[in-house]
């Protein structure tokens, strides 16, 4: 584990909640998010990355580093293929335009609780027993052999666990009313369809996270790393979904190219644990190479899918 300052944690908290605040008040406002806009929320958030990525360069040195910008581009091409997710839920829901960016704020705010959880236990598990480095690369083979098998593409937002539950604990109306999560009718509390589209989210976000976590315990295993890296990365969602709304069809050959990406991680688990229980004799990808294999196979994926017609 990195020797993390005090202060550096803070500078990381006081980002992240000054962030959300200031994305919060600048869209108090329920309106349609352009393409304009959503590309200077993106830029802002990937400077905002690249920026913090340079202060742990600085502080805690070129190995870790290198592990974050890892982490946060490998998160972040994981997000990209959740994107289709979003989509079908906005979809399935008739989510008006205008009230999609709340939903996706507070569903981001709940998966940076989440992946602390789930990371945190991660660390804490990788740290006292190596082997499950094993079950993780297990965990990454399978979903790459979804994402060549297009299964991912049969997700049914309605018949989730989230939103089952939640139907069962309130009732939901059929119609919206406004960026209202509840209303009452004859004088009882029900919720409104935004609601249940929350509850969809967040039980998305619990799905990706069995390919996310494992993926990125890959890279590091340091908590302050593996963390940041996650958080800066969903803190684009968002505007990454607005920016990328009208040409999700167009990234024919994502899957294939995340599924190049997850393999590499599995057998980059599989050499780590390797080494560490075997013998110290087989060799660990470093850093700077995992690094250069995500960004080559997604540019490759992305550029091949742009080309084609």
């Amino acid at each position: 584990m990195l020797d993390v300052p005090l202060w550096l944690w803070g500078a990381f908290a006081a980002t992240v909640l000054v962030s959300l605040a200031v994305d919060l008040l600048s869209h108090r406002t329920a309106h349609v998010i352009g393409f304009k806009e959503a590309l200077a929320w993106s830029g802002l958030w990937v400077g905002l990355a690249l920026v913090f990525g340079a202060v742990i360069y600085l502080v805690l040195g070129p190995t870790a580093g290198t592990e974050y910008t890892t982490a946060w581009l490998l998160e972040k091409s994981l997000s990209v293929d959740n994107l289709f997710v979003f989509a079908v839920i906005f979809a399935y829901f008739k989510v008006p335009r205008a009230y999609q960016h709340r939903v996706l704020f507070l569903g981001v705010f709940g998966a940076l609780v989440f992946r602390g959880v789930f990371l945190s236990l991660g660390v804490a598990v990788v740290s006292r027993f190596t082997v499950v480095l094993f079950a993780f690369a297990a965990v990454l083979f399978y979903s790459t052999y979804k994402l060549l098998k297009g299964e991912e593409e049969t997700f049914d937002p309605g018949r989730s666990l989230a939103v089952r539950l939640l139907r069962r604990v309130v009732p939901v109306r059929d119609e919206y009313a406004g960026a209202k999560f509840f209303v009452k009718e004859a004088g009882r509390r029900v919720a409104t369809p935004l609601l249940a589209v929350v509850a969809a989210i967040e039980a998305a976000d619990l799905i990706f996270a069995v390919d996310s976590v494992p993926a990125v315990l890959a890279v590091s295993d340091d908590a302050f790393v593996v963390y940041t890296s996650n958080a800066f990365a969903i803190l684009g969602l968002r505007a990454l979904f607005f920016l990328l709304a009208g040409l999700l069809d167009r990234f024919r050959y994502l899957s294939e190219g995340l599924a190049v990406i997850l393999s590499f991680i599995g057998v980059k688990l599989i050499l780590q644990a390797a080494h560490e229980m075997i013998s110290s004799d087989v060799p660990e990808i470093p850093s700077p190479v995992s690094l250069g294999v995500i960004v080559v196979v997604l540019t490759a994926s992305v550029l091949l899918s742009l080309a084609r017609k």
